[in-house]
């Protein structure tokens, strides 16, 4: 099943259940109200009430439900899904509304006795029922609202829990009015208004916790934990999470090292979100990064980044320390048709960006040239010359004690001349440097030897290896 397939069910699944609480608040309501009219029973009567409402608290959760599974959109790119805390903040203002009513009549009562209440079979049954009805809807709207996330139907669940309680205490008001105690009666609509207040102030302080993007306690700290768990990251410098439904929004800022490459980068933060995703399976993660100096960073490293923020490719960087003086040397690449007044305002606008960025009294020198076309156009040479170039490199690697099985060679005519391409390999402890020297020494041979070889590519592999694929 696809995430959107099981975010439909869910979507129905809630509608389901608030359409099934609406109509037993209905019933609850309108059964209550015939009892409390035919009892005069005030406790009765604040049920009654309370049971209505509930109905029309359901009616807003099932709108608010059916309103907040509507996608995002320009006018609400975060969804809709704070409609349901909306709608659990109207069921609170409802909530309190009630309890001043009932406390106001429960008090009148009291202060003038002499209210007498009518108390039958079918009074106490409607009662009883009550209780059963409510004790189900409660436990079938808290599953609901806990597997799917949903403020409003917790809300509902919370109403129909202190529905149950406080037809427990009208039902044993109404026993002691049946057994002669007048005061039963009120004192039982007062419990009941004490059961109200409660859900209320409890459902007004989680609403508003949720309209005002709190947080729930702790995530900040696990998803900053899970986050700097990742490799590459060096700490994390924000965490913003707001709930907003069955939906966690976590906006992370990372800290990496500013000499990474783009690509590892990315892989880092595809990695952070993947295991937040992980620990919230319904977090919508975004995360951003900040590349970040670190102590150990080399001059080599500053440099490289230095030229990427210029968006200047250089090669052949070389840092020298002369007496405590750095003397800095690179090659640096403009298009072969640059005017060289602009090659050079470009190389000196680097070369003084790499000098404030060592510090101090640096030496810094650029040498232009041409950047390599993006591509060239290779085919084979005639035979006679694709055969010499191969008879002189056999005979030159043929010439490296250390260079061994020669294989791979390709020779290809571009506009540039000739490129000659080759494998070998040599010891697997041979140091890069040594290996290095040879196969330049080969390729200067080789263009010596024969005119127009442009470039020479060597391809080195340690012995035992198996062998690179074309």
């Amino acid at each position: 099943m696809t995430p959107s397939d099981q975010h439909s069910d869910l979507a129905q699944e809630k509608s389901r259940v608030a359409a099934w609480s609406l109509l037993a608040s209905f019933v609850l309501a309108s059964a209550k109200f015939a009892a409390a009219i035919f009892s005069g029973s005030l406790g009765l009567l604040s049920e009654a009430f309370h049971s209505l409402l509930d109905f029309a608290a359901t009616g807003v959760t099932l709108f608010a439900i059916r309103y907040a599974e509507r996608p995002a959109d320009d006018d609400h790119p975060f969804g809709h899904a704070k409609m349901e805390s909306v709608a659990a903040l109207i069921e609170t203002a409802m909530l309190f509304g009630v309890t001043g009513w009932i406390v106001y009549e429960a008090a009148q009562r009291l202060l003038h006795s002499g209210h007498e209440v009518d108390i039958s079979w079918w009074v106490i049954a409607v009662v009883v029922s009550s209780i059963v009805i409510d004790w189900n809807r409660s436990r079938a709207l808290q599953a609901t609202a806990d597997k799917t996330s949903s403020d409003a139907l917790a809300a509902d669940a919370l109403h129909f829990r202190a529905d149950m309680w406080s037809s427990c205490a009208v039902l044993i008001g109404l026993l002691l009015s049946l057994a002669g105690y007048a005061w039963a009666d009120p004192a039982a609509a007062l419990v009941v208004a004490v059961f109200v207040f409660h859900a209320a102030y409890g459902l007004g302080q989680r609403t508003l916790a949720t309209l005002l993007d709190a947080a729930p306690k702790g995530l900040s700290v696990n998803l900053s934990e899970i986050a700097t768990s990742v490799d590459g990251v060096l700490s994390v410098s924000q965490v913003r999470a707001r709930p907003a439904g069955p939906t966690l929004f976590a906006e992370l800022t990372i800290d990496v090292a500013r000499t990474l490459h783009l690509s590892r980068i990315v892989e880092i933060r595809e990695e952070v979100a993947r295991r937040i995703r992980n620990a919230h399976p319904s977090a919508d993660v975004s995360i951003s990064t900040t590349p970040v100096e670190i102590d150990d960073e080399s001059a080599h490293d500053k440099i490289m980044h230095i030229a990427a923020s210029h968006e200047a490719a250089i090669h052949h960087v070389t840092v020298q320390d002369n007496g405590g003086k750095l003397a800095v040397s690179f090659d640096f690449e403009v298009d072969g048709a640059t005017a060289l007044l602009d090659a050079h305002e470009r190389a000196t606008a680097l070369e003084t960006a790499i000098r404030d960025g060592l510090g101090g009294e640096v030496e810094v020198e650029s040498h232009i040239e041409p950047r390599p076309p993006a591509l060239l156009h290779g085919a084979e040479p005639p035979p006679r010359l694709s055969g010499r170039v191969r008879k002189e490199l056999i005979l030159l690697a043929a010439k490296q004690r250390l260079l061994s099985d020669l294989h791979n060679i390709r020779i290809r005519s571009t506009e540039e001349g000739l490129f000659v391409h080759y494998h070998c390999r040599f010891a697997p402890e041979t140091p890069v440097q040594t290996v290095h020297d040879i196969v330049d020494g080969i390729e200067i041979r080789l263009c010596d030897a024969i005119k127009g070889v442009a470039r020479v590519v060597a391809h080195a592999e340690p012995v035992g290896v198996e062998r690179h694929k074309l």
